[in-house]
């Protein structure tokens, strides 16, 4: 596990669910891969938001509460031109943000189906 400015992948996951019920994100869910074969990350971190004005919301949320605790930017930001996926790569940390329609048809929960899946209560 690699550490960032002292942190570990999984306190900055939980940076991360912060940023999201920030914004009132949706069935988040905090996946555990540091113990899957070929895993991109330690964490995969995944929310549904109801509409696309939310799911923007929802990743700079994230961006915006991980800068002020701990002055990390992500490594690479995609989807927020379109806003029905938007994903932010905190390089240990993998931060998925989906509208509803999308979130069921990738299905990261069943693909990544060896990790460990915790379901945050809201």
């Amino acid at each position: 596990m690699e550490e960032k400015n002292n942190l570990t992948s999984e306190e900055l996951s939980q940076m991360v669910v912060m940023g999201m019920l920030d914004k009132k994100a949706s069935n988040v869910v905090v996946m555990d891969l540091r113990k899957v074969g070929n895993a991109v990350a330690d964490f995969f971190v995944v929310a549904t938001g109801n509409s696309d004005t939310q799911v923007e919301s929802i990743a700079r949320g994230v961006d915006e509460e991980v800068f002020k605790q701990c002055k990390t930017n992500p490594w690479h930001r995609e989807g927020m031109d379109n806003r029905e996926w938007v994903l932010i790569d905190y390089v240990d940390v993998v931060v998925h943000v989906f509208k509803q329609d999308k979130r069921e048809f990738y299905n990261l929960e069943n693909m990544w189906g060896d990790a460990k899946i915790t379901r945050i209560e809201e």
